[in-house]
């Protein structure tokens, strides 16, 4: 490994960070490969051992580099998945980031649905119609229902599922464990026969493979969760 310049003193740690990370991925290290010690770190860049330290700490953070006992530095594969879970519960008091995080969820769920139409198995799509049948009776019950909010996150996390894609699932399960301790609009019967007509829609969209009709039912569905959001931060 040949040494790079050294880092700026007023920002050491930092900088070092960065040209590790960067240092990584130009040189495509396996996750397991060694990289090396701490203090073979300090004397390669001409740092304190306290400026390592920071570092790697940083890097360690962020999933790039784990240090095991008498074997040094190993590099690893981040998880951007986990990196958004532990930071999304900094957001919960804030109703300017709840709407933020709506969005995204809104986004994700708009941009992935082509895809999940595309890829959907027939069993997949009877799963969210008996997803749908089981939400219309726990409305139908209890309009209140904690388990109409639960059936109601695993209605959209099946949607991403059906993407085939780990990392779009993955990125809905993030998301579903930060919704279920955001704020939501208590739901009358009016509303809860709105919210399955939409479900409805959408499972029907979904089965006839029409991407442009569920697009616009997810526009619908989520219509309500932003004005929701929107006056609560008017009101608060």
């Amino acid at each position: 490994m040949n040494p790079t310049a050294k880092v700026r003193p007023t920002t050491q740690a930092h900088e070092l960070a960065r040209t590790i990370r960067l240092r990584v991925q130009g040189e495509q290290l396996a996750p397991g490969s060694f990289f090396m010690t701490e203090a073979q770190l300090a004397a390669e860049y001409g740092v304190s051992r306290t400026v390592a330290r920071e570092a790697v700490s940083r890097l360690q953070a962020l999933g790039i580099l784990e240090g095991r006992k008498r074997k040094g530095l190993l590099v690893r594969r981040p998880d951007p998945l986990r990196l958004l879970s532990n930071s999304l519960p900094s957001l919960a008091n804030s109703p300017h980031d709840w709407q933020e995080v709506a969005r995204l969820r809104y986004c994700l769920e708009v941009g992935a649905i082509e895809l999940a139409i595309r890829a959907a198995t027939e069993q997949q799509i009877e799963r969210l119609a008996q997803i749908t049948a089981e939400m219309e009776v726990a409305l139908q019950s209890d309009t209140r229902s904690e388990r109409s909010v639960q059936l109601d996150l695993e209605f959209h996390a099946q949607i991403l599922r059906m993407t085939g894609s780990e990392l779009i699932a993955g990125m809905q399960q993030v998301l579903v464990q930060f919704f279920q301790i955001a704020p939501h609009a208590e739901p009358s019967a009016a509303s809860a026969e709105r919210i399955l007509w939409e479900h409805r829609e959408l499972l029907a969209a979904i089965r006839d493979r029409d991407v442009e009709r569920a697009r616009a039912m997810i526009r619908v569905q989520f219509r309500s969760s932003f004005e929701f959001t929107a006056a609560d931060s008017l009101s608060g």
